[in-house]
């Protein structure tokens, strides 16, 4: 049987969000990311606009270097309420073409059409009417791939970028994929197109001609896949997803601090988010966890498991500053710290038939400041205090 196997990528996610609601942003290298402090920030580049890539600027790359290169772009923090209300207006939009999805990130997601294109035409109008949509209601461009394999999909949706479209055929997937380069294969990265290189293949044509067995020398189990993938053998489905298993929030300091205030403010705006993106989701948490990264890059993690499960910030919070106070570490220089929700049940379930006025007091407490940060800002109110970085 033949499958019509789709991804789809958002151009520029957050960056497009951006100059989607901001016009004046438009045709601008827009920067999401920390920072820069004048080329001397930490942390690094979120998403660049297509203007920004221009300049080289790319995701993960250092702040600093992306300031060196575009002192001139427009330089955001990420504003991620913003972004997942886009992502799930992405997502609901993708449901309308087939009940079978799988999200690789905000923004990104495969879709199996083989039961569902005749809905709209064939598998190219039906890829055709999607990015439309997207288009037309969300104000924003996505690009396409349209293959019979998930690996093929996934390299045709980043081939003609930004609001791009490309098929492959069944017969013609082996035209499509040796010509190009083995790093466009999933899972070889710049260690394993290395040592392919040290090989003498450079593109997927040689890899699917090349002696199996030195492969799995090589790469051991890994290699026979990497061949497979090569000769477009790719049996994967797409695989809806799993409950979310955790949820939590990071902070790079602009400078190493072993300043407990300041450790203590940056614990209570982890809280404040962790407590806000469960409330979304609609669960409660079990357990919190505390990470922490010192100056030498040493990461620690400390966990604590909750007498009841929780989405309150005053819990949460209370929870990570035990963690944080009774570790070791207290008066360390510490360069990242992060916090953790896991064990997760759905908010509707009551696991405890106490304190119901105290969780009511609480609900109402927790419900004012969303409204007022949802109307105002993130920034307008915070709990435990200000910081200066």
């Amino acid at each position: 049987m033949k499958r019509y196997i789709v991804h789809v990528d958002m151009d520029a996610f957050f960056a497009a969000v951006e100059q989607r609601d901001n016009p004046s942003l438009v045709n601008k290298p827009v920067i999401i990311g920390a920072d820069p402090k004048g080329g001397k920030g930490r942390g690094v580049v979120s998403t660049a606009s297509y203007q920004a890539r221009k300049f080289g600027i790319g995701s993960a790359m250092p702040i600093s270097e992306a300031y060196k290169r575009c002192p001139q772009g427009v330089y955001l923090r990420p504003n991620m309420d913003k972004y997942g209300e886009a992502s799930k207006k992405v997502y609901d939009l993708l449901y309308q073409f087939s009940p079978f999805i799988e999200p690789i990130g905000i923004d990104e997601a495969f879709l199996d059409i083989t039961g569902s294109f005749h809905i709209f035409g064939d598998p190219v109008q039906t890829c055709l009417l999607l990015k439309e949509k997207v288009k037309e209601e969300i104000g924003l461009t996505a690009s396409v791939g349209l293959a019979p394999i998930k690996m093929a999909a996934k390299i045709a949706s980043d081939l003609n970028k930004p609001d791009g479209f490309c098929q492959v055929a069944q017969d013609k997937i082996l035209d499509f994929l040796w010509p190009l380069s083995v790093s466009k294969l999933w899972g070889v990265g710049k260690k394993t197109k290395r040592v392919l290189g040290s090989m003498g293949i450079s593109k997927i044509g040689q890899l699917a001609n090349f002696d199996q067995g030195i492969l799995r020398e090589y790469f051991g189990k890994n290699g026979r896949h990497l061949w497979q993938l090569a000769n477009g053998i790719d049996r994967r489905k797409v695989v809806q997803p799993e409950p979310t298993k955790s949820i939590g929030s990071e902070f790079t300091f602009p400078k190493d601090t072993s300043s407990s205030d300041q450790i203590e403010v940056i614990l209570s705006k982890l809280s404040e988010e962790v407590s806000s993106r469960l409330k979304k989701n609609g669960l409660r948490a079990k357990i919190i966890c505390i990470k922490i990264r010192l100056e030498n890059f040493s990461t620690h993690n400390r966990s604590m498991r909750l007498i009841k499960a929780t989405n309150f910030y005053g819990t949460i919070f209370t929870a990570v500053k035990k963690l944080y106070y009774d570790s070791e570490f207290l008066g360390e220089n510490i360069r990242l710290i992060g916090i953790k929700s896991e064990k997760f049940i759905d908010s509707y379930i009551q696991d405890t038939i106490f304190d119901e006025s105290c969780q009511e007091k609480k609900e109402k407490t927790d419900s004012a400041v969303e409204k007022i940060r949802k109307r105002f800002g993130q920034e307008t109110i915070w709990r435990g205090g200000s910081l200066q970085l």
